[in-house]
């Protein structure tokens, strides 16, 4: 029976037992006296109550079902509504999880299709970068040195000023290059670019230290590739909004034979604070790999990130 049939002949019956009722004993006289009122006025308040009941068993795996349609969050996947209640109730759950599980395969695809081509970006913009901008900055470089070797002694220091200032711009510009395309993660792989990524994050306020476990099954390059970001996105928060003063990465045995990054810092700590574009960045490019993101509180305060990657993304040998 339908959902609708079944109110219907709930609500129905009880009508039908209250007209029974003001045909048999119960009577109305006029004027309609005291007793009488107390029965019809109780009579009125039993049906509501027992309508109200009815509703709210019958309406509740659709309340069930709108709760859970308002939690679902396409970053985490995997949570289904637990098919119940009568037959409508239950093909629109199963329709619901039908259709939730096509839009994250859908999501997956197209954040794997953004991802690499935000990747092909990076890399021709590091390129550029490399060698159109640094190469004619180098130029500018040896150009002022030149001048400033044949220029008198008052010019010759705001020369040398000049230098500085474009030797600088250009190790900025090769800093920003490696961030966009991890060269030492293609070229000597995961641990190295780790190690790498301590020591361009080692500040004079800042203290990050690397723990490398041996014998770590390695892990196919797409995969490398977003540990590697992971790791560069948790460390630029640490830096820039944490107020961290030491960070720990941490690259070892997960559950289930995963490969485990941990990332653990002593700042401030997310708190209830939104999750912005980099968090988000993070999620999608764990869901791409069907690898388990957990961010949180870290056992003594400051925030830490969990990214288990499963063994079946594993590489053909070690790196």
């Amino acid at each position: 029976m339908s959902l609708y049939w079944r109110i219907f002949v709930l609500n129905a019956a009880v009508l039908v037992a209250a007209v029974l009722l003001l045909l048999g004993p119960v009577t109305v006289s006029t004027p309609v006296l005291f007793g009488e009122a107390v029965v019809v006025l109780g009579g009125l308040a039993a049906m509501l109550v027992a309508n109200a009941a009815l509703l709210r068993v019958g309406l509740a795996p659709l309340d069930r079902l709108t709760r859970a349609m308002t939690a679902v969050d396409l970053l985490r996947p995997g949570s289904r509504t637990r098919v119940e209640g009568p037959g409508e109730v239950a093909e629109l759950t199963t329709s619901f999880n039908a259709m939730l599980a096509r839009l994250e395969a859908e999501r997956a695809t197209s954040s794997s299709r953004a991802l690499s081509a935000q990747e092909a970006e990076r890399r021709r913009i590091a390129r550029e970068l490399h060698d159109e901008v640094g190469q004619t900055l180098t130029a500018v470089l040896l150009q002022l040195k030149h001048t400033a070797d044949r220029s008198p002694e008052p010019l010759r220091e705001e020369l040398r000023q000049a230098q500085e200032a474009t030797r600088t711009g250009l190790d900025e510009i090769r800093r920003i290059a490696r961030r966009l395309r991890p060269g030492v993660l293609e070229e000597l792989g995961l641990h190295s670019a780790l190690r790498a990524l301590t020591t361009e994050f080692t500040t004079s306020s800042l203290r990050v230290r690397h723990v490398i476990a041996p014998g770590l099954p390695a892990l196919d390059e797409a995969t490398e590739l977003v540990v590697y970001r992971v790791a560069q996105e948790a460390l630029t928060n640490a830096a820039r909004h944490a107020d961290a003063h030491e960070v720990g990465i941490h690259l070892c045995d997960g559950p289930a034979g995963a490969v485990r990054l941990l990332v653990r810092d002593d700042g401030a700590g997310i708190g209830r604070a939104a999750e912005g574009a980099g968090i988000q960045g993070m999620r999608e490019r764990a869901l791409l790999i069907g690898a388990g993101l957990t961010l949180g509180a870290g056992p003594h305060g400051g925030t830490e990130v969990l990214l288990d990657v499963p063994t079946s993304r594993t590489g053909e040998g070690p790196r």
